[in-house]
């Protein structure tokens, strides 16, 4: 415990805590954290929550720094963490947002069940992982010159469909229709440009996965119904990135914001949240690659599901229109965003930073797409790859505590080379074959440092953003097939 929290936690109700703004000199704005005393044990184990307090020093921001029930250390800042700094005061921050830009999650529908896929599973699961690159370096035969990579970066999934991987509806169950305005190829250097080249349509590796799933229980009858899916649908869920090419933009500019401090008189606790002013020349460069790099992604998802749309066409010898592959919705982790909130009484353009934490809007909001704005913007919650995943719906009450914003998934437990050196790591293929899960991996290290037991449990992580109104719970699905980057 001498690496982890020994600072002052209060109890404010509402599954929330804080850290008091006396805890530090400098903190501008008091910690708030989502957890129950559960995932607060685990919470204080490393030095997530002092990056918390350290956010929280940053000129600009408002009303407190914040963590998810899924926190966890990160670069700089945590990850589960949110904070969202005044335009025309504030800062932004590459530490803040990640190196994975727009590392976000996608969700598909089919008309298929249990039965019908358990049926084909030994021949699916591998025919997806031929067909879509995996691991470390994995590269595409998506094989793009730098005029239309530049493409990519400013239409995002949009280039995808135009390319004919996908329909426009996919773009309408796409988080900013998979496209953010405004992005800048030339604001991105030349090694990014290299690294992006060949990796759309590519999964990834580390935490990154393709799943097959079945919903197992509803808890949300009009939300499913809206869905289309309902107790035994088979789903797909697929999580991943900007890949390299986001890697390199974070890593430019972190870079070039170190040395940018002086210039700007703005002091950190730690380097690693080098930042500048929103409305500084290298703030705007750094916004206009970071929505370069979050079109890529989008991108990059919206390929990879072509592809897997074509593998079910292929084992199930129908179309994709009779086997129902539909895209639920597709959410961004690791982004910035600008939004309009009430401080104090007054609407105010805030530059949100979101980092391992889920866009949650909730009724009514003109962002959400008309299909879903009775309901509010669904959120996709990955969990492990032995025990569930959920699709909630975000509420108003997170538009007014949290900046919009919920948890992203489990969280991890133990570092990744913890997880390589545990014991259980021996059984752990065995154990998954055992509840019916199908597992292919690209990285032979992969499995052991994913493991479920390096992960809080995602069913404790989910209970206290639904019980404290930050989203609520639709659906839970069970994985039945599992790839692994």
């Amino acid at each position: 415990m001498s690496n982890g929290w020994q600072g002052p936690l209060e109890d404010i109700g509402d599954y929330k805590w804080k850290i008091p703004k006396s805890f530090m000199p400098g903190m501008r704005v008091p910690g708030i954290i989502y957890a129950d005393e559960k995932l607060l044990k685990d919470i204080r184990h490393d030095r997530a929550l002092q990056q918390v307090a350290n956010v929280a020093t940053l000129p600009g921001i408002m009303k407190y720094s914040i963590a998810m029930p899924d926190i966890h250390w990160g670069y700089g800042a945590p990850i589960g963490g949110v904070a969202a700094f005044d335009v025309e005061t504030g800062i932004v921050s590459p530490g803040m947002i990640g190196y994975d830009i727009n590392c976000g999650v996608r969700l598909m529908r089919t008309d298929l069940t249990e039965k019908e896929v358990r049926s084909k599973l030994e021949t699916l699961i591998p025919a997806i992982f031929s067909k879509i690159p995996a691991g470390v370096g994995s590269k595409s035969d998506i094989r793009v010159s730098e005029a239309e990579e530049s493409k990519i970066m400013v239409r995002g999934a949009r280039w995808a469909v135009e390319k004919g991987f996908g329909t426009k509806e996919d773009l309408e169950h796409t988080e900013e229709s998979g496209c953010m305005e405004g992005a800048d190829p030339s604001k991105v250097s030349e090694r990014a440009f290299e690294r992006g080249k060949s990796q759309s349509g590519t999964l990834g590796s580390g935490n990154h996965f393709l799943e097959v799933q079945v919903v197992d229980e509803v808890y949300d009858q009009k939300a499913a119904s809206i869905f289309n899916i309902r107790t035994g649908s088979v789903t797909v869920m697929l999580h991943c990135g900007s890949r390299g090419f986001g890697h390199q933009v974070c890593d430019d500019y972190s870079k070039g914001m170190v040395r940018a401090l002086s210039k700007y008189n703005i002091s950190v606790p730690d380097r690693q949240l080098a930042c500048v002013p929103v409305t500084s020349p290298e703030g705007k460069d750094y916004i206009a690659a970071m929505k370069a790099a979050a079109n890529y992604a989008w991108n990059n998802r919206q390929c990879i599901m072509h592809r897997i749309r074509g593998v079910f066409e292929h084992v199930f010898g129908a179309s994709q229109k009779d086997l129902g592959l539909s895209l639920i919705w597709d959410v961004a982790h690791n982004i910035g965003k600008f939004e309009k909130y009430n401080i104090d009484g007054k609407e105010r353009l805030l530059c949100v930073h979101r980092k391992g934490a889920t866009r949650a809007f909730g009724p009514g909001n003109p962002a959400v797409p008309e299909l879903y704005r009775d309901i509010g913007q669904p959120v996709i919650i990955p969990g492990d790859m032995a025990r569930n995943s959920y699709i909630l719906l975000g509420t108003k009450k997170a538009e007014e505590e949290t900046f919009g914003s919920t948890c992203h998934g489990a969280g991890r437990l133990m570092s990744r080379k913890a997880a390589l050196n545990s014991n259980r790591r021996h059984t752990l293929l065995k154990d998954l074959q055992a509840q019916g899960i199908k597992v292919i991996a690209a990285g032979r290290g992969t499995l052991a440092e994913e493991a479920p037991y390096a992960y809080k449990n995602v069913n404790d992580v989910v209970e206290v953003v639904d019980k404290a109104g930050i989203s609520k719970k639709v659906c839970r699905m069970k994985p039945i097939g599992v790839i692994k980057g």
